[in-house]
């Protein structure tokens, strides 16, 4: 070695780094979420591990909810045990850890060769902590002593809500939660019973919310229907609905082309698949419903259609974003449509990708005054010309009744 030559420094240890972060952020209660993902473990299905801080029994813990692709499983640790249990975790499980706290942010990364790399920021502003209390109930728009949710097996015999039900619990009051909202502006009247369809009700978590709701918080009288394809859901639902005396409750047998009420105030359709979504829709507007709450899901027969422009080709010749552009165009237009039928319309996340990755919702809401649709009726032609799409199943069976004119 040369006298000038300097010896090289040491790789900087960003596994311990970012385990001092971690500790710095639960001894100053700044600790919001960590989260860890890249799963290179050997158990099926596992995703990722989100890591919470609660207390129980008066002793602060860590919750780690490991996320399967059909189910959550929750442990808790000791703070020690659990800063202990991440240490081991990273890198032989998870190849990335994003921890989040009230003053900083971090990511830690493993390459395929282990090699490490932390990043860290500061939020643009302060952040707030949450509680850590286990059993803390935020604003809901339903309680937990609900029957139904007992008997759906959201919670148990005591009421408590089911670890593994947490994100249905979640879906279920956000729901509510814009139909709330959705009232609130709709010009229904709650003197006048409100019908609703659910089709694609399935176990009947959603149905049977907005039927309480209706009954038992606003006084309302509620009449909702359920409508699914299966039988043995039907009949479960049906039987829960005398069991529980839920007047005005009922499931049936179809789906929306074969079971169609006349007559509707509030139409839904949550996840119902590709064109199925457009008939639920043109149910609703054929029906008068001053309401409709729809959920997406799938979008082949746009994505079929669609010949993207050339100046786009070069971005949409990867599948996940020719996937991404054929739903953008599909709700899109949905949304026009729906604009020019009369109703003020918003497209937005339903919840939380961390909850599920159907999480887009078109709401609509009938205005008290009609629009002209024809400048709509350009844009919507304009767009279908530009992506050189032929057919849109809304837009067909919307003419065919004469509403676009």
């Amino acid at each position: 070695m040369s006298a000038t030559a300097k010896p090289a420094s040491p790789a900087p240890d960003h596994h311990a780094q970012f385990l001092e972060l971690l500790s710095v952020s639960l001894e100053q209660k700044a600790f919001i979420k960590l989260v860890l993902a890249k799963y290179v473990g050997e158990e099926p299905d596992l995703q990722k591990l989100i890591i919470k801080q609660l207390t129980v029994k008066d002793q602060p813990c860590l919750s780690f909810v490991y996320r399967y692709k059909t189910r959550d499983i929750t442990k808790n640790f000791s703070l020690e045990d659990g800063v202990g249990a991440i240490a081991e975790l990273l890198p032989a499980s998870f190849k990335n850890a994003h921890l989040l706290s009230v003053t900083d942010e971090a990511q830690l990364e493993y390459s395929k060769k282990n090699k490490s790399s932390l990043f860290k920021s500061k939020p643009q502003q302060l952040r707030e902590a949450p509680s850590a209390e286990h059993n803390r109930e935020k604003n809901r728009f339903l309680d937990l002593t609900r029957p139904f949710l007992a008997d759906l097996g959201v919670t148990n015999a005591k009421h408590e809500l089911i670890p593994a039900m947490s994100r249905k619990w979640k879906q279920i009051n956000k729901f509510i939660e814009v139909f709330s909202h959705a009232l609130t502006t709709s010009p229904l009247k709650l003197d006048q019973p409100v019908r609703v369809a659910d089709f694609g009700s399935g176990k009947g978590y959603l149905t049977f919310a907005i039927h309480d709701y209706l009954r038992n918080t606003l006084k309302a009288e509620g009449e909702v229907t359920g409508v699914e394809l299966r039988e043995d859901m039907v009949t479960l639902c049906n039987n829960a609905a005398a069991r529980l005396d839920h007047p005005g409750l009922v499931f049936k047998c179809g789906d929306v082309r074969s079971v169609a009420p006349s007559e509707l105030d509030v139409m839904i359709a949550l996840h119902a698949c590709d064109i199925a979504t457009d008939y639920a829709i043109h149910t609703g507007i054929r029906s008068g419903a001053s309401i409709i709450m729809c959920s997406p899901c799938c979008h082949k027969q746009i994505r079929l259609q669609i010949q993207s422009p050339v100046l786009l080709k070069p971005m949409l010749q990867y599948g996940l974003h020719l996937g991404q552009q054929a739903e953008m165009v599909t709700d899109s237009l949905r949304a026009l449509f729906l604009e020019a039928c009369g109703y003020e319309t918003k497209v937005f996340e339903f919840i939380s990708l961390e909850h599920t990755n159907k999480n887009k919702m078109i709401l609509a809401v009938k205005r008290a005054e009609p629009v002209d649709p024809a400048q709509l009726l350009v844009k919507i032609q304009e767009l279908k010309a530009f992506y050189s799409i032929t057919e849109h199943c809304l837009e067909t069976l919307l003419r065919a009744d004469g509403y676009l004119a």
